[in-house]
């Protein structure tokens, strides 16, 4: 089974509905909930997304939606080892980084984001939820023609 690692943006498309974001990001929690993925995420996205969402919902409604999101992740720490990463590195977003270094630190190979630029240097594989339904092993002949007219 493949592991991926989802960064908070692509989350928040799904939770929020962003579009036009949300098709693909849809289609890649529907893979982890069939369990034909492993989906990853940083603890930190669910402090990120708490507060993104209470802007959106009521703080008891954002608290909901991310229980019901968490059925579909395994959450990964932020470590010590992974905020001196984070520290030492060339990213320029912070955040970016964090989520970069608790994937690569636990073993994930695949990274999807939007943010392509912000990981210019990164030793994983790093694309867009589109890009991976494209390419995916997991993803059968219906869904890739699914995701066909889909960001690239």
């Amino acid at each position: 089974m493949e592991h991926v690692f989802a960064d908070t943006d692509i989350i928040l498309d799904l939770l929020a509905r962003r579009e036009p974001f949300f098709e693909p990001a849809a289609a890649l929690f529907s893979l982890a909930d069939q369990k034909r993925i492993t989906l990853h995420v940083s603890s930190l996205s669910f402090a990120n997304l708490n507060y993104l969402l209470s802007r959106q919902y009521t703080a008891t409604k954002a608290r909901k939606i991310l229980m019901q999101f968490k059925t579909l992740a395994t959450v990964l720490p932020v470590n010590d080892k992974v905020v001196e990463l984070a520290l030492a590195s060339d990213f320029k977003d912070f955040e970016d980084a964090l989520q970069y270094y608790t994937a690569l630190q636990q073993g994930v190979p695949t990274i999807l984001t939007r943010n392509l630029k912000d990981y210019k240097h990164a030793e994983a594989m790093v694309m867009t939820a589109a890009q991976y339904l494209k390419s995916s092993d997991a993803c059968h002949g219906e869904l890739r023609r699914t995701m066909s007219s889909v960001e690239p």
